[in-house]
């Protein structure tokens, strides 16, 4: 859950676990009105005054920068910073024992991108006033992260998307300098690679197949190159669709002939960003924050200087799809000054701060326009990229029962890869428990 490799950096993931498994399940994007059926809890945007912005630690110290510039501008509406571990279900436990007190001790919240669904259910998050951010100069994927049953909850401050690192010296030897654009392409050169002396002894591809939350975006993104999605826009699960099955199975097709290592079924980030920094792989699915790493000339990388980014591949004839992850902003429904709240978040998710976090910090900023920016393209000229595959994006299941469908998933797309079961029956098997999750 970081990048450079500290949680609040990347922050991608959220392991969605405790309290979850009492909620029921719905999603956005239905024609359900309000907030599952409840109505939204609704905030008090006149009063204002000093706010408490409650989010993970941040190890770049740019933010306190960003609450001092604040603060000197607006002495009357000081912001306090409470920073929380750096672990997302510490997070989240804490934001939910907050919650459940209706304690106003947190005014503004940072999120993980895939907690929307369940805080705007239990109306512990407001519906946001949309016409008071710029909403129109974010990047459109980031701001549906925010959204359930089409009501705005969170803003987004950052967002993330997986790319395809690569290496250049590799493909050249096989005769290309084109990236794979598929799963069938990518297997394809890493057998022409293979014949190659420089290339002979490369392990393939790798991602992250350990049994963790990491597999949830892993099969998340794969429905979406494949065409298909694990949820409709009703939030009724689709995982047996023969694209979804299309999708898993362009992986385990890579498993099986050996194109992707046995050892990928324990990858993490890190552990995967390790085996391509090591010269171990050719292709790498993974966040952004391993280019510093794998381009540092400190002894540390065997790639640096011999690595590429493209968009990650897709299944047969369709483009591939990366899940999002990202940091989002929304207002407690028991905080006080909720009016300062909305200003605050405004003034994040304005061009100017999102610039120089990205510089600062190398995440993904939600901000279309700094990734057009000389000054940080000059810094990190893999950006236009990296907007392609944000644009591309899909986000993760937008359940309320995120603990129990994340951990399904998990479960069901191991088995697969693992060998234990067929695509097709794994992927029947989750159907039917998932659909049990929405009674």
């Amino acid at each position: 859950m970081s990048s450079g490799f500290t949680p609040s950096r990347r922050g991608v993931l959220a392991a969605g676990t405790a309290g979850a498994a009492a909620l029921g399940l719905a999603a956005c994007g239905g024609d359900k009105s309000s907030s599952g059926g409840a109505e939204p809890a609704q905030g008090n945007f006149d009063e204002r005054g000093p706010i408490t912005f409650a989010t993970g630690k941040d190890t770049s110290g740019k933010l306190k920068e960003f609450l001092e510039k604040w603060n000197s501008q607006h002495p009357d509406e000081k912001v306090t910073l409470s920073e929380l571990p750096e672990s997302a279900d510490e997070q989240r436990a804490q934001f939910i024992n907050n919650a459940q007190a209706k304690s106003d001790a947190f005014t503004v919240l940072g999120l993980d991108v895939v907690w929307t669904a369940e805080f705007a259910a239990q109306q512990w998050v407001v519906e946001l006033p949309e016409d008071k951010f710029p909403l129109k100069e974010l990047i459109p994927a980031t701001v549906e992260t925010g959204r359930y049953f089409k009501k705005l909850y969170a803003v987004p401050f950052t967002t993330n998307a997986e790319l395809l690192f690569y290496r250049k010296d590799l493909l050249s030897a096989a005769g290309t300098e084109e990236a794979p654009k598929s799963f069938e392409e990518m297997y394809q050169l890493i057998d022409e690679i293979r014949k190659s002396p420089d290339g002979k002894d490369t392990l393939g591809f790798g991602s992250q197949y350990s049994k963790y939350e990491g597999l949830t975006v892993q099969l998340t993104g794969l429905a979406k190159s494949a065409g298909g999605a694990l949820f409709d826009d009703q939030g009724k699960p689709t995982v047996n669709t023969p694209d979804v099955i299309a999708g898993v199975q362009a992986v385990r097709d890579g498993f099986d002939s050996k194109h992707i290592p046995k050892e990928a079924l324990t990858y993490k980030e890190e552990e995967s960003r390790q085996a391509f920094q090591d010269g171990k792989l050719a292709f790498l699915q993974n966040w952004p924050y391993v280019w510093e790493l794998a381009q540092n000339e400190d002894g540390s990388s065997s790639v640096n200087g011999k690595i590429d980014v493209a968009p990650i591949p897709g299944v047969g004839d369709k483009p591939g799809s990366s899940t999002l992850g990202g940091l989002n902003y929304a207002i407690s429904a028991f905080g006080k000054n909720q009016g300062t709240a909305v200003d605050f978040i405004a003034f994040m998710a304005a061009e100017e701060q999102q610039k120089e976090w990205a510089i600062a910090t190398a995440q993904a900023p939600a901000s279309a326009a700094v990734y057009e920016d000389e000054e940080v393209l000059k810094k990190f000229p893999f950006f236009p990229t990296l907007k392609e595959a944000i644009d591309g994006g899909t986000p993760r299941p937008q359940v309320v029962k995120y603990g129990d469908v994340t951990q399904a998933i998990q479960e069901a797309g191991y088995a697969v890869f693992s060998g234990e079961k067929e695509a097709k029956a794994a992927m029947d098997e989750l159907q039917k428990q998932l659909e049990s999750l929405e009674s």
